[in-house]
């Protein structure tokens, strides 16, 4: 079961149901199953925070994944993603998200990279982060039918 929580910030996700089917669909896909993964949004001060004290890496980033799945059942996931709302933001700017709703498209581009990383994919090399991002491509684009349809709604402040 995917869920979806805020960790002391205000922010305001719709369409839950759509996201959960379609990343469902994607790990039904490609031969995996979801056990419980947490999708937790926070700000970039307290993801920071995270990369610090679990990593070691002194630096912002969009997302941290930690892959709980047990050894004995791996096609079965279980983890946790944290997703930095702020830098969401700030890249959805930079990268000039091409779908109508910039934030929205870039929000989910950050849960299906750590999701593909969930399921194998890495993005340490050149070509690696060439399969990923081709990856993230491909399954945005079975997402974007719901974006035209205004379906997923996010609101920030």
């Amino acid at each position: 079961m995917f869920y979806f929580i805020n960790k002391d910030i205000d922010f305001k996700l719709s369409g839950k149901l759509i996201l959960k089917q379609w990343l469902n669909n994607l790990l039904t896909e490609r031969g995996f199953s979801c056990g419980t993964i947490n999708i937790i949004f926070l700000s970039d001060e307290d993801l920071l925070k995270l990369n610090i004290s679990s990593l070691r890496h002194n630096y912002y980033t969009d997302i941290i994944t930690f892959d709980y799945t047990e050894d004995f059942n791996k096609k079965k996931l279980i983890a946790d993603l944290y997703i930095s709302v702020d830098s969401v933001l700030k890249n959805s700017l930079l990268y000039e998200q091409p779908y109508p709703q910039r934030f929205e498209s870039e929000l989910c581009r950050v849960i299906v990279h750590g999701i593909l990383h969930l399921i194998g994919e890495n993005d340490i090399t050149k070509v690696q982060k060439q399969k990923m991002r081709s990856s993230e491509d491909f399954e945005l684009a079975k997402l974007s039918k719901y974006f035209k349809e205004n379906k997923i709604v996010i609101s920030y402040k």
